[in-house]
């Protein structure tokens, strides 16, 4: 009985190691998960896209392409092209390049008057909602030019031959903002210099925008380059300003605090009031 016992013993003891043996190989045997979410694909994704931008990059600063914004985190140019393209292609193209509720505007000036300290129309760039150009004119001041601002504005003499005049771009202008929410930055200037006025309550200006303001600039009204800088972490106006490519920025930056700034608008402005 006694050999019989320690025999069953001595068994049962076996039984319970080859059990947590075989529970052990179980726990530590690796299995390839794939996460619900697909992690490894969305990465694998991601180094795709940004090789396949950093080469379309490289191509186009060899063709020359110019409205390039310049990376905070490292030397690489991305520019607002990829933007609209990356819109374009999550919205379908139609809808893109449709005018659409939400336009953005924003106009460069040459110097007149006594040494050139006053400012006249000479260029004016409009977007929609997903970067797309709706307008591009160059003006023909209605004064005599004594200072074009080149480094700043970017207008030259030539760009004078194929200019609309003002009445035109002011007709252009007033056309496409009617009824719609104009976008831009420190909107005042643009509008006086166009002798066009727009409802207050339909107008979005990244420039007196409060969050903006508390945030980056204690109080008073940010640069477009350091909001851009700071909110989207992309430079611009480096060197000669682009119409183009600061109306862009503009949209990006109301987009980026859309909700607030239609949550301080409906208690801010009435529909009608005008700027």
């Amino acid at each position: 009985m006694t050999l019989s016992s320690n025999w069953a013993s001595l068994q049962k003891a076996k039984k319970v190691t080859v059990a947590k043996k075989a529970k052990k190989v179980i726990k530590t045997t690796p299995v390839e998960k794939k996460t619900p979410w697909g992690q490894p694909t969305k990465i694998m994704s991601m180094v795709y896209t940004m090789n396949k931008e950093i080469a379309q990059h490289e191509q186009d600063k060899k063709d020359g392409k110019t409205f390039q914004f310049k990376s905070k985190n490292d030397d690489t140019n991305v520019q607002l092209e990829t933007v609209v393209e990356n819109g374009a292609s999550a919205v379908g193209n139609k809808k893109a390049t449709d005018i659409g509720k939400y336009v953005a505007i924003d106009c460069e000036f040459v110097g007149v008057g006594p040494e050139g300290k006053d400012h006249a129309l000479a260029r004016i760039s409009m977007t929609n909602y997903y970067g797309h150009i709706i307008l591009d004119e160059f003006v023909k001041p209605r004064e005599k030019v004594v200072d074009w601002r080149t480094h700043v504005s970017g207008i030259k003499p030539e760009h004078m031959r194929n200019a609309i005049q003002f009445k035109q771009a002011q007709k252009k202008c007033a056309d496409i903002i009617k009824g719609r929410i104009l976008v831009g930055h420190a909107l005042k200037h643009d509008l006086d210099a166009l002798l066009l006025s727009h409802p207050r309550g339909m107008i979005r200006d990244t420039a007196r925008h409060l969050p903006f303001r508390q945030k980056y600039a204690k109080g008073k009204s940010p640069s477009l380059k350091k909001l851009t800088k700071e909110v989207l972490k992309i430079e611009i106006q480096d060197g000669e300003h682009s119409s183009v490519e600061d109306a862009r920025a503009t949209m990006l930056l109301y987009k980026s605090d859309k909700g607030e700034f239609e949550k301080l608008h409906r208690t801010t402005y009435r529909a009608n009031d005008k700027i």
